[in-house]
Protein backbone atom coordinates (compact mmCIF):
# COMPACT_ATOMS: atom_id res chain seq x y z
CA UNK A 1 0.00 0.00 0.00
CA UNK A 2 1.43 3.72 -0.88
CA UNK A 3 2.27 5.24 2.10
CA UNK A 4 -0.33 7.89 1.55
CA UNK A 5 -3.16 5.71 1.51
CA UNK A 6 -5.70 5.83 4.55
CA UNK A 7 -7.64 2.88 5.90
CA UNK A 8 -11.10 3.69 3.55
CA UNK A 9 -11.55 0.51 2.21
CA UNK A 10 -13.92 -0.03 -1.60
CA UNK A 11 -16.26 -2.57 -0.21
CA UNK A 12 -16.52 -3.63 -3.81
CA UNK A 13 -13.35 -4.66 -4.08
CA UNK A 14 -12.44 -4.87 -0.24
CA UNK A 15 -9.09 -2.68 -1.58
CA UNK A 16 -8.03 0.63 0.04
CA UNK A 17 -8.64 3.97 -1.22
CA UNK A 18 -5.70 6.19 -2.02
CA UNK A 19 -6.27 9.62 0.27
CA UNK A 20 -5.52 11.77 -2.86
CA UNK A 21 -4.28 15.03 -2.19
CA UNK A 22 -4.85 18.39 -4.21
CA UNK A 23 -2.00 19.91 -6.54
CA UNK A 24 -1.46 22.24 -9.06
CA UNK A 25 0.68 22.37 -11.94
CA UNK A 26 2.59 25.65 -11.67
CA UNK A 27 2.97 26.14 -15.66
CA UNK A 28 -0.25 28.66 -15.17
CA UNK A 29 1.91 30.75 -13.09
CA UNK A 30 5.45 30.72 -15.05
CA UNK A 31 5.69 34.30 -15.14
CA UNK A 32 5.78 34.37 -11.33
CA UNK A 33 8.83 33.40 -8.99
CA UNK A 34 8.14 30.31 -7.44
CA UNK A 35 8.51 32.03 -3.68
CA UNK A 36 5.70 34.55 -4.92
CA UNK A 37 3.24 32.08 -6.48
CA UNK A 38 3.99 29.65 -3.05
CA UNK A 39 2.39 32.56 -0.68
CA UNK A 40 0.04 33.25 -3.33
CA UNK A 41 -1.06 29.30 -3.17
CA UNK A 42 -1.45 29.16 0.28
CA UNK A 43 -3.31 32.19 0.73
CA UNK A 44 -6.10 31.94 -1.66
CA UNK A 45 -6.38 28.12 -2.06
CA UNK A 46 -5.54 26.47 1.39
CA UNK A 47 -6.54 23.00 0.19
CA UNK A 48 -3.97 22.77 -2.28
CA UNK A 49 -1.14 20.81 -0.77
CA UNK A 50 1.04 20.11 -3.54
CA UNK A 51 2.51 22.06 -6.58
CA UNK A 52 3.76 19.59 -10.03
CA UNK A 53 6.73 22.04 -11.28
CA UNK A 54 8.13 21.99 -14.93
CA UNK A 55 12.02 21.06 -15.40
CA UNK A 56 12.85 20.26 -18.91
CA UNK A 57 11.36 19.66 -22.75
CA UNK A 58 9.19 22.14 -23.52
CA UNK A 59 7.94 22.76 -20.01
CA UNK A 60 8.77 26.73 -18.72
CA UNK A 61 11.73 26.27 -16.08
CA UNK A 62 10.91 29.34 -14.30
CA UNK A 63 10.36 27.52 -10.67
CA UNK A 64 12.86 24.67 -11.56
CA UNK A 65 16.62 25.06 -12.96
CA UNK A 66 17.47 21.55 -13.09
CA UNK A 67 20.79 21.49 -14.09
CA UNK A 68 21.70 23.90 -11.29
CA UNK A 69 19.52 22.38 -8.83
CA UNK A 70 21.71 18.68 -9.92
CA UNK A 71 24.96 20.39 -9.81
CA UNK A 72 24.46 22.50 -6.42
CA UNK A 73 23.49 20.75 -2.81
CA UNK A 74 23.18 24.00 -1.53
CA UNK A 75 20.76 25.63 -4.16
CA UNK A 76 18.21 21.90 -3.89
CA UNK A 77 18.30 22.54 0.00
CA UNK A 78 17.60 26.27 -0.28
CA UNK A 79 14.88 25.27 -3.18
CA UNK A 80 13.25 22.59 -1.17
CA UNK A 81 13.22 25.02 1.62
CA UNK A 82 10.61 27.22 -0.12
CA UNK A 83 8.07 24.08 -0.33
CA UNK A 84 8.80 22.80 3.05
CA UNK A 85 8.37 26.39 4.84
CA UNK A 86 5.04 26.55 3.62
CA UNK A 87 3.93 23.02 3.93
CA UNK A 88 4.22 22.30 0.28
CA UNK A 89 5.22 19.13 -1.12
CA UNK A 90 6.15 18.03 -4.65
CA UNK A 91 3.53 15.66 -6.25
CA UNK A 92 5.55 15.64 -9.82
CA UNK A 93 8.20 16.93 -11.86
CA UNK A 94 6.87 17.67 -15.28
CA UNK A 95 9.39 17.33 -18.63
CA UNK A 96 6.51 17.37 -21.29
CA UNK A 97 7.99 17.68 -24.56
CA UNK A 98 8.99 15.27 -28.16
CA UNK A 99 12.09 13.37 -27.33
CA UNK A 100 10.87 11.58 -30.37
CA UNK A 101 10.97 14.58 -32.81
CA UNK A 102 12.44 14.08 -36.74
CA UNK A 103 14.67 17.62 -35.51
CA UNK A 104 17.53 15.50 -34.02
CA UNK A 105 18.50 19.13 -32.20
CA UNK A 106 14.98 18.81 -30.61
CA UNK A 107 14.48 15.24 -29.77
CA UNK A 108 18.38 15.05 -28.30
CA UNK A 109 17.08 17.64 -26.39
CA UNK A 110 14.11 16.71 -24.64
CA UNK A 111 15.49 13.12 -24.26
CA UNK A 112 18.49 14.76 -22.43
CA UNK A 113 16.05 16.92 -20.38
CA UNK A 114 13.72 13.55 -19.21
CA UNK A 115 16.80 12.30 -18.06
CA UNK A 116 18.28 14.69 -16.02
CA UNK A 117 14.56 14.95 -14.46
CA UNK A 118 14.68 11.67 -13.59
CA UNK A 119 18.38 12.40 -12.04
CA UNK A 120 16.55 15.37 -10.05
CA UNK A 121 13.46 13.20 -9.05
CA UNK A 122 16.32 10.78 -7.54
CA UNK A 123 18.07 13.67 -5.42
CA UNK A 124 14.47 15.53 -4.60
CA UNK A 125 12.81 12.09 -3.92
CA UNK A 126 10.26 12.74 -6.42
CA UNK A 127 8.21 9.31 -7.10
CA UNK A 128 6.30 10.87 -10.15
CA UNK A 129 7.28 12.27 -13.53
CA UNK A 130 4.73 13.55 -16.11
CA UNK A 131 5.50 13.44 -19.71
CA UNK A 132 4.42 13.04 -22.96
CA UNK A 133 4.73 10.17 -25.46
CA UNK A 134 5.94 12.44 -28.34
CA UNK A 135 5.76 11.81 -31.73
CA UNK A 136 8.19 11.33 -34.66
CA UNK A 137 7.67 11.64 -38.64
CA UNK A 138 5.63 9.66 -40.75
CA UNK A 139 8.76 8.39 -42.23
CA UNK A 140 12.43 8.65 -41.72
CA UNK A 141 13.13 11.06 -44.18
CA UNK A 142 10.51 13.70 -42.36
CA UNK A 143 11.77 16.90 -40.73
CA UNK A 144 8.15 17.34 -38.88
CA UNK A 145 6.43 15.51 -36.39
CA UNK A 146 3.00 13.28 -37.78
CA UNK A 147 0.18 12.42 -35.68
CA UNK A 148 -1.07 9.06 -37.11
CA UNK A 149 -4.85 9.50 -36.38
CA UNK A 150 -5.86 6.80 -38.91
CA UNK A 151 -6.33 5.32 -42.32
CA UNK A 152 -8.58 7.97 -43.70
CA UNK A 153 -6.55 8.28 -46.80
CA UNK A 154 -4.03 5.62 -48.04
CA UNK A 155 -0.85 7.61 -47.53
CA UNK A 156 -2.04 7.48 -43.81
CA UNK A 157 -2.48 3.99 -43.48
CA UNK A 158 -0.48 1.89 -40.67
CA UNK A 159 1.66 4.46 -39.91
CA UNK A 160 1.61 4.54 -36.34
CA UNK A 161 2.88 0.77 -36.38
CA UNK A 162 6.08 2.44 -38.21
CA UNK A 163 6.29 5.28 -35.71
CA UNK A 164 6.14 2.71 -32.75
CA UNK A 165 7.83 -0.32 -33.77
CA UNK A 166 11.08 1.94 -34.86
CA UNK A 167 10.91 5.01 -33.01
CA UNK A 168 8.48 4.94 -29.70
CA UNK A 169 8.96 1.48 -28.41
CA UNK A 170 12.96 1.25 -28.19
CA UNK A 171 13.09 5.16 -26.71
CA UNK A 172 10.88 4.87 -24.27
CA UNK A 173 12.41 0.70 -23.08
CA UNK A 174 15.43 2.46 -22.63
CA UNK A 175 14.29 5.34 -20.83
CA UNK A 176 11.98 2.81 -18.59
CA UNK A 177 15.24 0.48 -17.76
CA UNK A 178 17.19 4.16 -17.27
CA UNK A 179 14.62 5.08 -14.67
CA UNK A 180 14.66 1.64 -13.22
CA UNK A 181 18.50 1.48 -12.80
CA UNK A 182 18.59 5.28 -11.59
CA UNK A 183 15.23 6.09 -9.08
CA UNK A 184 13.45 2.20 -8.81
CA UNK A 185 10.91 4.28 -6.91
CA UNK A 186 9.82 6.50 -9.86
CA UNK A 187 6.64 6.11 -12.01
CA UNK A 188 6.57 7.91 -15.71
CA UNK A 189 3.54 9.04 -15.74
CA UNK A 190 2.67 9.92 -19.68
CA UNK A 191 -0.54 12.13 -20.53
CA UNK A 192 -2.82 10.35 -22.92
CA UNK A 193 -2.40 13.33 -25.15
CA UNK A 194 -4.18 13.56 -29.01
CA UNK A 195 -0.85 14.45 -31.61
CA UNK A 196 1.10 11.61 -29.49
CA UNK A 197 1.95 7.91 -30.01
CA UNK A 198 0.06 7.20 -26.50
CA UNK A 199 -3.35 8.75 -26.21
CA UNK A 200 -5.96 6.20 -25.61
CA UNK A 201 -5.97 2.70 -23.83
CA UNK A 202 -4.97 0.83 -26.85
CA UNK A 203 -1.95 2.88 -27.51
CA UNK A 204 -0.93 2.84 -23.45
CA UNK A 205 -1.31 -0.97 -24.05
CA UNK A 206 1.54 -1.22 -26.24
CA UNK A 207 3.48 1.22 -23.95
CA UNK A 208 2.76 -0.72 -20.55
CA UNK A 209 4.18 -3.52 -22.27
CA UNK A 210 7.91 -1.69 -22.01
CA UNK A 211 7.93 -1.90 -18.07
CA UNK A 212 6.25 -1.45 -14.71
CA UNK A 213 7.44 2.27 -13.84
CA UNK A 214 6.24 3.55 -17.15
CA UNK A 215 2.22 4.70 -16.05
CA UNK A 216 -0.23 6.77 -17.53
CA UNK A 217 -1.44 10.16 -16.38
CA UNK A 218 -5.01 11.07 -16.88
CA UNK A 219 -6.84 14.20 -17.91
CA UNK A 220 -10.03 14.31 -18.25
CA UNK A 221 -10.51 17.01 -20.56
CA UNK A 222 -8.86 15.04 -23.57
CA UNK A 223 -11.55 12.53 -23.15
CA UNK A 224 -14.51 14.98 -22.99
CA UNK A 225 -13.85 16.53 -26.17
CA UNK A 226 -12.91 13.21 -28.24
CA UNK A 227 -16.48 11.73 -26.51
CA UNK A 228 -14.35 9.41 -24.49
CA UNK A 229 -15.82 7.95 -21.35
CA UNK A 230 -13.31 8.74 -18.35
CA UNK A 231 -14.82 6.43 -16.10
CA UNK A 232 -14.61 3.66 -18.19
CA UNK A 233 -11.00 4.34 -18.42
CA UNK A 234 -10.18 4.62 -15.19
CA UNK A 235 -11.65 1.08 -14.78
CA UNK A 236 -9.51 -0.17 -17.97
CA UNK A 237 -6.27 0.85 -17.19
CA UNK A 238 -7.11 1.08 -13.16
CA UNK A 239 -3.29 0.56 -11.37
CA UNK A 240 -1.04 1.34 -14.00
CA UNK A 241 -2.47 5.31 -13.66
CA UNK A 242 -0.44 7.12 -12.04
CA UNK A 243 -1.40 10.48 -12.08
CA UNK A 244 -3.86 12.55 -12.90
CA UNK A 245 -4.38 16.28 -13.95
CA UNK A 246 -7.93 18.43 -13.43
CA UNK A 247 -9.13 20.04 -16.31
CA UNK A 248 -12.56 20.70 -17.80
CA UNK A 249 -13.68 21.62 -21.21
CA UNK A 250 -16.45 24.14 -22.70
CA UNK A 251 -17.92 23.36 -25.75
CA UNK A 252 -19.65 26.46 -27.88
CA UNK A 253 -22.54 24.58 -29.94
CA UNK A 254 -22.88 27.02 -32.52
CA UNK A 255 -19.42 26.21 -33.29
CA UNK A 256 -19.24 22.85 -33.05
CA UNK A 257 -22.27 22.21 -35.29
CA UNK A 258 -20.05 24.19 -38.07
CA UNK A 259 -16.50 23.37 -37.46
CA UNK A 260 -16.48 19.82 -35.52
CA UNK A 261 -13.97 18.90 -32.65
CA UNK A 262 -11.09 18.97 -35.37
CA UNK A 263 -11.21 22.24 -36.23
CA UNK A 264 -7.94 23.08 -37.93
CA UNK A 265 -7.50 26.91 -35.59
CA UNK A 266 -7.50 25.78 -31.91
CA UNK A 267 -7.10 26.78 -29.54
CA UNK A 268 -7.42 30.56 -30.96
CA UNK A 269 -9.81 32.98 -30.86
CA UNK A 270 -11.29 31.09 -28.41
CA UNK A 271 -14.62 32.91 -29.04
CA UNK A 272 -14.74 31.03 -32.24
CA UNK A 273 -13.56 27.51 -31.62
CA UNK A 274 -15.82 24.09 -31.00
CA UNK A 275 -14.57 24.37 -27.71
CA UNK A 276 -12.07 25.26 -24.99
CA UNK A 277 -10.48 23.66 -21.88
CA UNK A 278 -12.30 25.26 -18.65
CA UNK A 279 -12.23 25.48 -15.13
CA UNK A 280 -13.06 22.48 -13.42
CA UNK A 281 -16.87 22.33 -12.84
CA UNK A 282 -17.92 24.86 -15.25
CA UNK A 283 -17.55 22.83 -18.08
CA UNK A 284 -18.55 19.75 -19.49
CA UNK A 285 -18.40 18.35 -16.22
CA UNK A 286 -19.94 21.00 -14.58
CA UNK A 287 -22.23 18.67 -12.61
CA UNK A 288 -20.47 18.48 -9.54
CA UNK A 289 -21.94 14.59 -8.71
CA UNK A 290 -19.80 13.73 -12.01
CA UNK A 291 -16.43 15.07 -10.40
CA UNK A 292 -17.57 13.40 -7.17
CA UNK A 293 -17.62 9.93 -9.06
CA UNK A 294 -14.57 10.45 -11.07
CA UNK A 295 -12.40 11.60 -7.85
CA UNK A 296 -13.40 8.19 -6.18
CA UNK A 297 -12.93 6.15 -8.94
CA UNK A 298 -9.25 7.79 -8.94
CA UNK A 299 -8.81 6.74 -5.41
CA UNK A 300 -10.13 3.11 -5.73
CA UNK A 301 -8.90 2.03 -8.87
CA UNK A 302 -5.69 3.81 -9.42
CA UNK A 303 -2.32 4.47 -8.33
CA UNK A 304 -2.65 8.12 -8.36
CA UNK A 305 -2.15 10.43 -5.05
CA UNK A 306 -2.50 13.61 -6.27
CA UNK A 307 -5.81 15.59 -8.49
CA UNK A 308 -3.28 17.86 -10.07
CA UNK A 309 -5.22 21.68 -11.11
CA UNK A 310 -3.93 22.57 -14.52
CA UNK A 311 -5.55 25.87 -15.29
CA UNK A 312 -6.01 26.38 -19.32
CA UNK A 313 -8.94 28.30 -19.42
CA UNK A 314 -8.73 30.93 -21.84
CA UNK A 315 -11.66 33.04 -20.27
CA UNK A 316 -10.82 32.70 -16.51
CA UNK A 317 -7.50 34.14 -14.99
CA UNK A 318 -5.62 31.39 -13.10
CA UNK A 319 -5.89 33.20 -10.12
CA UNK A 320 -9.58 32.97 -10.25
CA UNK A 321 -9.78 29.27 -11.81
CA UNK A 322 -7.14 27.20 -9.49
CA UNK A 323 -9.26 28.09 -6.24
CA UNK A 324 -12.51 27.36 -7.85
CA UNK A 325 -11.08 24.50 -8.87
CA UNK A 326 -9.99 23.78 -5.68
CA UNK A 327 -13.14 24.43 -4.21
CA UNK A 328 -14.96 21.81 -6.65
CA UNK A 329 -12.21 19.12 -5.60
CA UNK A 330 -12.69 19.21 -2.09
CA UNK A 331 -16.21 19.15 -2.48
CA UNK A 332 -15.63 15.79 -4.01
CA UNK A 333 -13.19 14.53 -2.01
CA UNK A 334 -15.82 15.23 0.92
CA UNK A 335 -18.39 13.61 -0.31
CA UNK A 336 -16.10 10.26 -0.83
CA UNK A 337 -15.69 10.15 2.60
CA UNK A 338 -19.32 10.72 3.39
CA UNK A 339 -18.97 14.07 4.50
CA UNK A 340 -21.34 16.97 3.51
CA UNK A 341 -19.79 19.30 1.12
CA UNK A 342 -19.69 22.87 2.13
CA UNK A 343 -19.23 25.04 -0.76
CA UNK A 344 -19.62 28.69 -0.70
Amino acid sequence: MDAQCGDKRDVDRGQPMTELQIGVVLEAFADTPLPKVLDWLVQAAPDVTQVEIGAGGYAPRTHCDASTLLANPTERRRWQAELDVRGLTVSALNAWGNPLHPDRDISSRHAADLRDTIRLAAELGVDRLVALAGCPGASAADTMPHFAGGGWLPYLENVWDRQWLEVGAPFWSGISEFAQQTHPALRICLELHPGKLVYNVDTFGRLAELGENLAANLDPSHFFWQSMDALAIVKALGPRIGYCHAKDVRFIPQNLALNGVMDRRWPNPPDRMPWNFATVGQGQGRDREWWSEFVQAIAKHTQSRTLSIEHEDPFVPATEGVPLAAEVLRAALDAGRGQPAIVS
